[in-house]
């Protein structure tokens, strides 16, 4: 009884860890957004992953020592890690021409691919749960990106291939987590990004440095993301994943939030339905994996 009640507030208290996390992600995207009107996007990318690998190589390495790169299965993370900066560059591209909020929404289709792709790649069963809530999730993709509607068609493109290139990431995840340090993880894909994006450099850098004011921008999109998937690492060692997938889609709300303090872009009715579809949908699975 005594650690039924302890567990409670252990269990709150990644719960917060958790959206904390989510709030860090918003505000990443939303800074990215901001930038992408001053500075390439590819530019913006491998700062994010550089600042990042810092992070790592002061806070982390010296703890762990080697352990923090040895890795038994090194072309799983290295496909891993190279899918989240394929995630990031396109979700980066999204927003360049798109609000944050839609773009997000449209991310967010990536745990309904997951459900989908878990068959044949995880040998998980599809239950006819997963393929109505695959369905209705689409079908609000449709409501944000609908034909006539205001979206830019790259927009919508670069947001679908990085729901997808999200999907493969979290699969990856799924099948390195049961043998890999979270440290490790999370330093190989720090890594990864910094070393994929270094060639852009002198393909997307003209010679004209940042102001100061956006030095500071691009440095706190690595501490954006180092820092929340930290948070993603505590949370999940604190509480059930079961209890925190429910509570993703917060995230959809700071995006909403940022996108219309920082951008003054509100979804309109028929995208705000999409949204609410998609998480809907992306709920429905959690509860239902969660039972």
């Amino acid at each position: 009884m005594v650690a039924s009640q302890g567990a409670v507030p252990l269990r709150l208290h990644g719960a917060l860890l958790f959206l904390t996390a989510l709030l860090l992600f918003a505000a990443l995207d939303a800074t990215a957004k901001y930038l992408s009107a001053f500075l390439a996007v590819p530019l913006l990318v491998w700062a994010r992953y550089l600042v990042h690998l810092l992070i790592m190589l002061v806070a982390v390495a010296p703890s762990m020592g080697r352990r923090i790169i040895a890795t038994e299965r090194p072309w799983l993370m290295g496909l891993r890690g190279l899918t989240l900066v394929a995630v990031t560059l396109l979700g980066q591209l999204a927003l360049k021409s798109m609000p944050l909020a839609e773009t997000t929404a449209l991310i967010f289709v990536a745990p309904l691919l997951v459900a989908l792709l878990a068959a044949p790649l995880l040998g998980e069963q599809v239950r006819l749960r997963t393929w109505l809530a695959t369905v209705a999730g689409f079908a609000g993709v449709l409501l944000i990106a609908r034909p006539g509607g205001s979206l830019a068609g790259a927009g919508v493109f670069y947001a679908l291939g990085a729901a997808l290139s999200y999907a493969a990431y979290q699969i990856l995840t799924r099948k390195l987590a049961a043998t890999e340090h979270p440290m490790r993880l999370l330093f190989y894909t720090a890594l990864l990004g910094t070393l994929a994006m270094s060639p852009a450099l002198p393909l997307h850098w003209h010679g004209a440095w940042p102001t100061p004011g956006q030095v500071l921008l691009i440095v706190s999109l690595g501490v954006y993301g180092g820092v929340g998937h930290f948070l993603l690492i505590r949370a999940f060692r604190e509480t059930p994943a079961s209890l925190l997938a429910p509570l993703v889609y917060s995230q959809l709300l700071w995006a909403t939030l940022l996108g219309w303090l920082v951008f003054d872009q509100f979804p309109d009715a028929p995208a705000m339905a999409g949204m609410l579809v998609i998480g809907a949908s992306g709920l429905s699975l959690a509860i239902g994996s969660r039972r």
